[in-house]
């Protein structure tokens, strides 16, 4: 049943996104590894920046590759992004709904897995602007639920 409702919610998080897509002002990639299983990811993402004071809408999809596993995992992340006197790094904590398509190779005899999983990710990290206003940034992500995983990722966001 939460499972459920969690893919409910997500998939309400659409017409908002799509409905905020020409406030969004930067876009990028993403890439690390995950700790559970064991890969490296890579992905692409967007920020709708400040739909409400210090918040922003962070969509992004990811692609996990090792380990004998492929995972898609778009994730529906929120930022609340903090402000910190004299420095020109900005600190954000975050959260929202995840999913992850799994797909599992097995050995012979045994017959391939695949299934689909939502969860709840816990987000904290920093972006560092450069010089062209662009942001470099690394974050660690803990998904919880159905997607127990640890990710330290980093990436660059450029405006759009």
């Amino acid at each position: 049943m939460l499972r459920k409702l969690l893919l409910a919610g997500a998939l309400g998080l659409l017409p908002l996104a799509a409905q905020a897509a020409s406030a969004v002002t930067t876009g990028g990639f993403r890439f690390g590894v995950s700790l559970s299983p064991d890969q490296f990811v890579f992905g692409g993402q967007l920020a709708l920046q400040e739909f409400a004071p210090h918040w922003s809408f962070n969509p992004n999809l990811e692609l996990g590759v090792g380990d004998n596993q492929t995972v898609i995992a778009p994730n529906f992340d929120a930022y609340y992004h903090l402000r910190m006197a004299g420095t020109n790094w900005a600190p954000y904590v975050g959260g929202g709904i995840g999913l992850a398509f799994v797909s599992e190779d097995r050995s012979f005899p045994e017959r391939d897995h695949s299934e689909t999983d939502v969860g709840l990710n816990l987000v904290g990290g920093f972006s560092v602007p450069t010089n062209t206003g662009n942001h470099w940034f690394t974050e660690l992500r803990l998904g919880l639920g159905d997607i127990p995983s640890l990710k330290v990722m980093g990436g660059f966001n450029f405006r759009m």
